[in-house]
């Protein structure tokens, strides 16, 4: 059986989320153990915004451990309240923002101190309100590193502000989340292997 693995990544992108809809009822396994690169979607996520793709980088705390299961949080610079604020901004005004912004905002509020459960409530809370059933996990040990990410565009959707700029491709599954609301399980779908 092949087996899916991931890394832990914030807000993921669509064709991540696609990936594990398309793993069906086989486990998904994020990868703890692989020595944390910094800069990548494991603290990063795109978002729309009214002047174009907006990136968001979570603060960790550097030194100890390096292993991306250890990577501790920061509140330096009040970034938890920013990043919502950034989802606030720009997701007010789209259609299902207000049914889902419950669902994220205790998380902003009180993030747990480590970035993989930080993550992982956030993959949950997605994949819940998208209707996708998985079997998340975590992985034991390092064994190999992790084979690239899909990286194959989601088709266009709706985007607030696809007037100003254009389509945007392979933003965060929460742009898909709250702009086509319980219709994103049909859009990915669409997205191909």
């Amino acid at each position: 059986m092949n087996l899916l693995r991931l890394p832990t990544a914030y807000l993921p992108p669509i064709p991540y989320v696609a990936a594990i809809m398309r793993a069906g009822t086989r486990p998904v396994f994020i990868e703890h153990w692989e020595t944390f690169p910094k800069q990548t979607i494991r603290n990063r996520c795109t978002i729309d915004s009214p002047n174009g793709p907006l990136t968001l980088s979570v603060s960790t705390q550097h030194g100890g451990s390096r292993l991306t299961k250890d990577i501790l949080l920061s509140h330096h610079g009040n970034w938890p309240c920013q990043h919502w604020q950034a989802l606030v901004s720009t997701y007010a005004a789209s259609p299902y923002f207000d049914f889902y912004a419950d669902d994220f905002r205790p998380i902003y509020e009180s993030p747990p101190p480590r970035l993989v459960d930080f993550n992982d409530r956030l993959l949950r809370i997605c994949l819940r309100l998208a209707g996708i059933e998985a079997d998340l996990r975590t992985t034991e040990t390092f064994e190999e590193p992790l084979p690239p990410l899909p990286d194959t565009p989601a088709p266009p959707y709706y985007q607030l502000f696809a007037h100003r700029h254009g389509f945007l491709p392979n933003l965060s599954f929460a742009d898909l989340l709250f702009n086509l609301g319980p219709e994103s399980i049909l859009l990915l779908r669409q997205v191909s292997a």
